[in-house]
């Protein structure tokens, strides 16, 4: 006989990700996938949402996918609510999708930088949650789990859409916590530091080791698998004492001081 009571198994859970196509999203589809969660995709980015549905399938996985523009937000709701349909229901929401469109202030594209991050990075998060909350109330062990960034505790130079769109996922993420935890629901964020992503993918190599070393703790930037394993963590039934939180998964940016 075990001697431990909770699940730590996502097999046959139900789960929708947002931004599924690359970076974290791919990794954190493809990472549920093998531990036996059915998927719904959800990008803009068609031709390689196919491509990692093909991935998933062909490894004995399960995945339904979904062009959306998360800028729009009839569409967030019209897509979710067909997502959670073809999944028949709804066990753990992942609003992972993000981008970075640095831009000072004062420059001419900051209200175009502006208005996508917070569409998408924080209405999106807000408005996928709100349509699956039905198909969450209905699940045994329901988890929502907001992508948001050390940038949601600190701030980067010329970069304020952005760090005000992942601080705005942490109000989000602590405001439903407490709305929902009565009902068994947890809401929770992921907050990565420095990752080899498409947002990272024009640093030039150079210049992420020289921020490695200088910055964090283990001297290197994240693999995607990295934080999707923390994503993991928070969607099993075994978690279920955690909500409000964020986890920081930053290889040490955010405590070291020299």
């Amino acid at each position: 006989m075990p001697l431990t009571k909770l699940s730590r198994s996502v097999r046959g859970s139900r789960v929708l990700i947002t931004g599924a196509a690359s970076g974290i999203g791919r990794a954190t589809a493809s990472l549920f996938a093998d531990e036996g969660a059915v998927l719904a995709l959800l990008d803009r980015n068609v031709d390689a949402l196919a491509s990692l549905k093909d991935e998933i399938e062909s490894e004995g996985g399960k995945a339904c996918v979904f062009e959306v523009d998360l800028s729009e937000r009839e569409r967030v709701t019209e897509v979710v609510s067909a997502a959670i349909n073809a999944l028949g229901g709804l066990d753990v929401l992942v609003n992972n999708a993000g981008f970075a469109i640095p831009a000072a202030i004062e420059a001419e594209d900051y209200a175009a930088s502006w208005d996508a991050s917070l569409a998408v990075m924080v209405e999106a998060q807000a408005w996928a949650a709100r349509t699956a909350l039905p198909a969450l109330r209905q699940a045994e062990h329901p988890r929502i789990i907001n992508l948001s960034s050390t940038e949601g505790l600190g701030a980067t130079r010329f970069n304020s859409a952005y760090v005000v769109a992942k601080h705005a996922a942490m109000g989000l993420t602590r405001a439903l916590a407490v709305d929902l935890g009565k009902e068994g629901i947890t809401v929770n964020a992921v907050c990565p530091g420095p990752v080899r992503t498409g947002i990272t993918e024009a640093i030039p190599e150079d210049d992420k080791q020289a921020f490695a070393q200088r910055r964090t703790a283990l001297r290197r930037y994240a693999d995607p698998e990295e934080i999707a394993h923390a994503i993991l963590h928070l969607a099993l039934p075994a978690s279920s004492f955690i909500t409000g939180s964020a986890l920081v998964v930053d290889g040490g940016v955010t405590i070291r001081n020299a």
